[in-house]
């Protein structure tokens, strides 16, 4: 038999090719968390990076949270780059504590992604759901929600780009903070408080990443629009989520995050896991070869990809963050060597897990 094949194996390979072509969309639509692409996806996320970050404090004290580091890299750097990765084009970050760091740290464009700023006057005062509200005039297509508090593999996100999902682990006993019911075809029947017990229903540990339509969100700030009204500038946005879910107004797909790495950090024992978790080797975050970022205003730092074995790594000197405070470099280790006892540095989650603060 010669190497190339005969006119009637030609026919039958196409014939093959082409049931294969054929079936492969179905084989997409028979997974529940399947993102049909072709339909568009979501392109702009919404970070909400107002709060103090008070548990995370002495590595807070004059810096947002969303630039400690976690490893070699700040949990802002790792999420611009996962979000620019996963294709997004525009970032709209609402800011509140040390705003000025932020802006100076991302510019008006990073990684290819336009960014846009809401300052939220109130941070100090206020919780996530005013922040929420703060965009509803600078946004008006659909979006991921996001908060500057997570870390986590960038893949994680590949079924969160179509609207109406949101992210959940499965709920384990050191865990708090608000979790979710399922039904069967994997949509939110309920959201709850993440209090202790025993119950019925397997309980879904949300993971703080939504994703909206627009048709959706218009829906979310007139419930937010009541919320504010009423002078509930201190609820949980989730407190709006598991009143639309109840009453049929919103409808929210799950995106299993189990199986991968992520982390979401509120207290120096979070990001001592953390460290853990995305340690140097581990679960790298690589940098696509044409992202070099050059944010204004702090003496050009920067996103560096440095190629070496066994793949991409991030790097960014301190010393280009010179003109930030300089409790942005305080890690772990050096408050370890300054004899400073964790559990005095930060309030400790007693219950373990998530506890909620301003964002």
């Amino acid at each position: 038999m010669g190497v190339c094949p005969s006119a009637a194996q030609a026919e039958l390979f196409e014939v093959i090719s082409n049931v294969f072509k054929y079936l492969q969309p179905i084989k997409k639509a028979m997974n529940p968390n399947h993102c049909n692409r072709d339909n568009g996806v979501v392109t702009t996320a919404l970070l909400l990076a107002a709060g103090k970050g008070s548990r995370l404090y002495p590595l807070t004290h004059n810096t947002p949270k969303c630039l400690t580091m976690v490893h070699e890299a700040s949990i802002l750097e790792r999420l611009v780059i996962n979000l620019s990765k996963q294709g997004f084009k525009r970032l709209v970050v609402v800011t509140g504590y040390q705003e000025k760091y932020i802006r100076a740290f991302l510019g008006t464009r990073a990684c290819g992604m336009t960014i846009d700023y809401i300052f939220s006057p109130l941070y100090a005062t206020t919780n996530n759901i005013y922040s929420l509200w703060m965009a509803r005039e600078i946004i008006n297509e659909p979006f991921l929600l996001i908060e500057s508090d997570l870390v986590f593999d960038v893949s994680l996100l590949d079924d969160m780009r179509c609207p109406g999902r949101i992210a959940v682990a499965r709920m384990q006993p050191w865990m708090n903070g608000s979790t979710v019911t399922v039904n069967r075809s994997q949509h939110v029947k309920k959201f709850q408080n993440g209090i202790a017990g025993t119950f019925d229903e397997i309980r879904y540990k949300t993971v703080n990443i939504y994703s909206f339509s627009l048709a959706s969100w218009h829906s979310i700030t007139e419930r937010l629009d009541r919320y504010i009204s009423a002078g509930r500038v201190n609820d949980y946005y989730e407190t709006v989520f598991a009143e639309m879910v109840a009453d049929g107004s919103l409808s929210l797909k799950t995106v299993s995050f189990d199986g991968k790495p992520w982390y979401e950090i509120d207290t120096v024992e979070d990001l001592a896991e953390a460290d853990k978790l995305f340690s140097a080797g581990t679960y790298k975050t690589k940098i696509p070869s044409d992202i070099t970022q050059h944010a204004s205003g702090i003496s050009k730092p920067f996103f560096q990809h440095v190629k070496s074995t066994g793949g991409e790594t991030i790097t960014r000197s301190l010393s280009k963050l010179r003109s930030l405070p300089q409790s942005n470099s305080l890690s772990l280790k050096r408050i370890r060597e300054a004899n400073i006892q964790e559990n005095e540095v930060s309030p400790k989650n007693k219950s373990g897990g998530r506890m909620h603060g301003t964002v």
